[in-house]
């Protein structure tokens, strides 16, 4: 039997972040076995005319692409469906994120918008991350044609089921917990919350309170001005023996850095988030999870059953007051992980998609 061919339209690591971890795992994945894959890296747009030449002549089956959530971005995407579909290539989308829609509706120009509905239903499916991205997609393409697959946590992150025990045996002995910020550092990601925490906790220790936590930051400025109020503030308030930055983490090391922290913290109101991978990968390696009911997090993250769930009118010091770790969280979590998120539980979705349009 012919093996079916698949194109996979993405962006690929380098730089790693959510979007292009998923695709390689994807790509790299068992799926292999059953279908041939090639790739057209749209990473960098310089590189349009010779990815345009390369899927004008592709003879793949199936194209799968992950759209992007700019007005840039956007009107390549459109060029690039132009083509499949003037071609008559099967193509599903990928969103990666829960902004497309906003983008669409209010930030575009009304013949772009216009180009966005008609391509679109013309396609044969989209993925989204969580049931309540669903509605992204409405009036765009029938809803049976939307299919939901929450991101994973790949195999070689996870703790083994000893260390993880190991862990929540250690954790009453632990004088000092750590909370763990994992993620780009975008003001918007809420890390300026953590630095205000640190601040909070050395001001507890002056008065004679005894300590209680050290934070870990691990990620990549893309911006000059991000590090240098990082920086800032650090140096300013004297946070130094409160406070480890890690740089951009990967392999062991960031498997280390995860086993090593108890609180995971993403106080998110990125207008682009998703479904953080981050969040999934900190509750697979027992942490208690903080962050906010704000894109696809609740799909994954409910308050009291995986940590502390923030809403607009919390405040820092309410925060500090719930940070209690209990045990029967972190079991909660790890459990719901391994039984939902797991690299193969996504592997397993996407061929159960693929094998569907390409009969």
């Amino acid at each position: 039997m012919n093996k079916k061919k698949i194109c996979f339209i993405a962006q690929f690591p380098p730089p790693i972040h959510g979007l292009s971890k998923a695709v390689e795992t994807l790509f790299k994945s068992e799926l292999q076995k059953e279908f041939i894959f090639e790739k057209v890296d749209i990473t960098k747009n310089k590189n349009i005319i010779k990815n345009l030449i390369t899927i004008l002549n592709s003879n793949a089956d199936l194209f799968y692409f992950t759209i992007s959530q700019t007005r840039g971005g956007n009107l390549r995407d459109l060029i690039i469906l132009k083509i499949l579909v003037k071609l008559h290539k099967k193509c599903i989308i990928h969103l990666h994120g829960g902004f497309f829609r906003n983008l669409v509706d209010n930030y575009l120009p009304s013949w772009q918008r216009n180009a966005n509905y008609e391509i679109i239903s013309k396609l044969q499916g989209a993925v989204v991350l969580s049931e309540s991205f669903k509605k992204i997609f409405q009036g765009m393409i029938n809803d049976k044609d939307v299919f939901v697959v929450p991101n994973c946590v790949d195999d070689d992150v996870l703790l083994s089921k000893v260390e993880f025990e190991e862990k929540l045996a250690g954790l009453k002995r632990k004088d000092i917990k750590h909370i763990l910020f994992l993620s780009n550092f975008i003001k918007a990601k809420g890390y300026p919350v953590i630095l205000e925490l640190a601040k909070l906790e050395k001001e507890r220790v002056i008065k004679g309170e005894k300590r209680r936590y050290h934070f870990d930051f691990a990620g990549k400025f893309f911006e000059k001005n991000e590090k240098q109020f990082f920086e800032n503030y650090v140096s300013k308030n004297k946070l130094q023996p409160y406070i480890t930055y890690h740089g951009i983490v990967g392999g062991e090391k960031k498997k280390n850095l995860m086993k090593n922290c108890d609180i995971f913290m993403l106080p998110t109101r990125y207008i682009k988030e998703g479904q953080p991978i981050s969040i999934l990968e900190a509750m697979g390696n027992g942490m208690m999870i903080v962050t906010t009911d704000h894109a696809g997090i609740p799909d994954i993250v409910k308050d009291g059953e995986n940590g502390v769930v923030l809403r607009k009118r919390n405040n820092i010091i309410e925060l500090f007051d719930k940070l209690e770790i209990m045990p029967n969280i972190l079991i909660n979590n790890r459990y719901k992980v391994c039984a939902h998120y797991k690299e193969k539980n996504y592997c397993d979705n996407f061929r159960i998609i693929f094998r569907r349009l390409l009969k």
